[in-house]
């Protein structure tokens, strides 16, 4: 499956250029978080991928949602399908670039951030930091958690979800938080008065975790 995306180029590139994947979330498409593209350091290689499915409404979705069954929130093979054709088309970027001792950073807002959750934990040597905005973590996408807890301590997560997400309950987000503290990983949970979405603080934060 190959995915569009947009991108862009830092004015060098070296084996060890940091590149960031953002993955936008349901009904939306890849122009979203490429918005965040002039705060983030220049020096970095930065895609942005769009979803391959069409939602009923304008907008993109990496899988399948039954909004009225939240034992079907997930569209499991789908969302399996999704996160290997991110994962392979991150693979062959970096190739391309030849990024061969550089940091890959994830960026993920609701459907895009389950899907940053199972792909840092399911191949956690190949990311870094982490940012899962206004979504919750899927167990039922996550297969391959490496129980060598070196590997899941070199990730870095920074959760944030709205007070009143009406979409995603905070209730959810915050076992996400639960489910790493027991895995022993590195991460920031933080709660702001939004519903689904980003406001400034958390855009702020969010930045701040990139520049440190």
């Amino acid at each position: 499956m190959d995915l569009k995306y947009l991108l862009r180029e830092p004015g060098n590139i070296t084996p060890k250029t940091t590149l960031l994947v953002l993955l936008h979330g349901y009904g939306s498409n890849e122009e979203d978080l490429f918005s965040f593209v002039p705060t983030l350091p220049e020096d970095w290689l930065i895609v942005s991928f769009r979803a391959p499915l069409n939602t009923d409404f304008e907008g993109f979705s990496w899988y399948d949602i039954d909004f009225n069954n939240a034992e079907k929130f997930v569209g499991v093979q789908q969302a399996e399908k999704a996160e290997k054709a991110i994962l392979e088309s991150i693979l062959r970027i970096s190739n391309q670039y030849g990024l061969t001792e550089n940091e890959t950073h994830l960026v993920g807002f609701s459907q895009g951030g389950i899907l940053s959750y199972a792909l840092s934990l399911n191949n956690p040597e190949l990311f870094s930091k982490v940012a899962c905005m206004s979504c919750y973590l899927e167990e039922k996408i996550l297969h391959n958690i490496s129980k060598d807890k070196k590997k899941l301590e070199k990730l870095r997560f920074f959760i944030s979800h709205g007070t009143d997400d009406a979409i995603i309950p905070l209730e959810w987000g915050r076992k996400a938080a639960d489910f790493l503290y027991e895995k022993s990983c590195y991460f920031s949970f933080r709660e702001y008065m939004s519903g689904h979405g980003v406001n400034q603080k958390n855009y702020m934060d969010l930045m701040d975790f990139f520049g440190k």
